[in-house]
């Protein structure tokens, strides 16, 4: 197809159009190589990726609701040193006409530089970080919910990689727009909205929570308006 009209720059990628394929929604792209032609898409963003590799969460992962699904997947991925060895080169054989993000997360910020260092590779054209989740140096307080603790992340992110950095906001925040200023005046590239909202379920059946890990992310229709608004607020501030 002739896609002219919807070519973009979007942050210094260039994008045959400005639809991508979600974080931890398609995979690495590849797995939907035969649903779909992947040269279609503007942009593949991985799966997320962690410094070593993750089983995920134990029990029942996934529950619905009635306006969408909580899940609890855990960060399940095979590992940084993996998906360079393994499928970043098969991602690049099959879909090398468009471009590839990797996101990732951490538990420390030296972690994060690490982490942008090793994508900072050919085959991969951005990196964008998830600062969901815990900093274990720090008492577990998620990186972010605590707009200095973004900051360093981005920092230590942007010093370690001359790719574009997407930072992934979390909505778990009293003021979105307080973020998003923190992680621009930090480096950050651009910045990606949103993040699951937390939630939980009751099998009322047996009284106890659902989910393997008692709480999860909710997505789904339910969650569109406040992605809406908040992106509305972050767009009103940086």
């Amino acid at each position: 197809m002739n896609f002219e009209r919807l070519a973009t720059d979007f942050a210094g990628i260039k994008l045959k159009t400005p639809v991508m394929g979600a974080s931890g929604t398609f995979g690495f792209g590849i797995e939907y190589k035969d649903f779909l032609d992947l040269g279609d898409v503007g942009a593949i963003i991985s799966k997320g990726l962690t410094p070593l590799p993750r089983p995920g969460n134990t029990g029942v992962r996934v529950a619905e609701t009635p306006g969408g699904m909580l899940n609890c997947i855990g960060l399940e991925n095979p590992g940084i040193d993996v998906f360079l060895r393994d499928i970043l080169p098969r991602v690049q054989q099959e879909a090398s006409e468009t471009a590839f993000i990797a996101n990732f997360s951490a538990g420390t910020v030296e972690e994060y530089g690490m982490m942008a260092a090793k994508l900072d590779v050919d085959g991969v054209d951005g990196v964008e970080v998830n600062i969901s989740c815990p900093n274990v140096k720090e008492g577990g307080i998620v990186f972010g919910t605590d707009p200095r603790a973004a900051a360093a992340v981005t920092e230590a992110v942007k010093k370690n990689t001359k790719k574009p950095v997407i930072v992934k906001l979390s909505p778990n925040v009293t003021d979105i727009a307080l973020m998003a200023r923190a992680v621009e005046e930090a480096g950050a590239d651009a910045i990606a909205l949103i993040n699951t909202l937390t939630g939980m379920v009751i099998d009322t059946r047996t009284w106890q929570p659902l989910l393997g890990n008692i709480t999860g992310g909710l997505s789904g229709p339910a969650v569109k308006p406040i992605a809406v608004r908040m992106v509305w607020q972050a767009a009103q501030a940086v």
